[in-house]
């Protein structure tokens, strides 16, 4: 308790000087830019912890690996072999063409008494092969016209772009059904082949972009100004920075890839071998029973769409997670 004989003491109530404003405003400035010792991640972990977390990543994740695990070891868990014919005897033409589900053959069989369950599973490796392949032979030949555009420029870049301007203004599936339609007859390699050639302009106009942005970049300058050959430039410098967005675009294309595929093996442009089934060739096939059993056209194009739709959720979130504009 304090002694009221003692004199009270005024509390200070005055503004504070301009001089101490200042030094308080100078002292918040400094500990807002203070330096941040938080060690940082490299792009593709960054990238990873981000796509780790997306519930869009993790669905086309899961629906592709089931899909290629299905591929690789379809021969050995399919119930049948695809050339057999168990429901052969249930087979009628006039009252029973294609039978139904029954034990041992849950989604029943086609009109050759063939195990339809076992033809998916064994298909799903055709067309694995077909859109992989295809997107890889794009891959490269995108790749080769996309450096030489990018990194010599002037006329040959002019020649190889208006080259690829004519092929893309064609529609893609006109032009691989015309490719196609070249061959002496119809396989898979020539399947393969007429859907690589009609991704190669996408892959090379791509690369081609992200080089030019390369050429102008500080260490490509660096690198001019030091005396290194154009050679190292374009290959160790330009070509590894650049070779991202079209490994994300590789991803969807084999969506695009695995549904032309299907496109033209449904024309009848595809492998005609029925012992080794493929989806599109399944969906061509069931155009004879589609009012009888529509279950035989069904089935082949739900996997289509659902391996499609897979691939096309993994390749735009892998975009999403290494785009510069859509971080967080």
């Amino acid at each position: 308790m304090s002694d009221p004989t003692e004199p009270a003491v005024a509390e200070d109530t005055r503004r504070p000087s301009y001089g101490q404003r200042r030094r308080d405003r100078i002292d918040a400035l400094a500990q807002a830019g203070a330096v941040d010792d938080t060690p940082g991640v490299s792009l593709i972990r960054g990238a990873w912890l981000r796509l780790r977390r997306n519930p869009v990543f993790l669905t086309g994740a899961t629906i592709t690996l089931c899909f290629v695990v299905l591929a690789i070891i379809a021969p050995w868990i399919a119930p049948w072999d695809v050339t057999a014919r168990p429901l052969l005897d249930e087979v009628r033409p006039q009252s029973n063409p294609v039978p139904g589900p029954q034990p041992g053959h849950p989604l029943g069989g086609d009109d050759r008494g063939r195990d339809l369950l076992s033809r998916l599973i064994v298909g799903s490796r055709q067309t694995l092969i077909v859109g992989v392949f295809a997107t890889l032979f794009g891959l490269i030949g995108g790749v080769i016209l996309g450096t030489i555009a990018g990194a010599v420029g002037g006329g040959v870049d002019s020649l190889v772009m208006r080259i690829v301007d004519v092929m893309l203004s064609i529609p893609s599936l006109l032009l691989a059904f015309t490719i196609a339609s070249l061959a002496r007859s119809p396989s898979q390699w020539t399947l393969i082949v007429s859907i690589a050639i009609i991704q190669i302009p996408i892959f090379a106009r791509l690369l081609r972009g992200s080089m030019l942005a390369q050429r102008s970049s500080d260490h490509v300058l660096a690198a001019r100004s030091l005396g290194v050959k154009r050679r190292a430039i374009v290959f160790r410098h330009m070509l590894p920075n650049s070779i991202g967005p079209v490994i994300v675009q590789a991803t969807l294309s084999l969506a695009v890839a695995i549904i032309d595929a299907a496109a033209l093996s449904f024309l009848g442009l595809g492998n005609p071998d029925q012992r080794q089934p493929e989806w599109g060739q399944m969906l061509g096939l069931a155009q004879r029973y589609i009012s009888e059993a529509p279950h035989l056209a069904f089935y082949p194009a739900g996997c289509i769409i659902v391996v499609a739709l897979g691939f096309t959720l993994m390749g735009e979130s892998l975009r999403e997670a290494l785009d510069p504009k859509t971080r967080r």
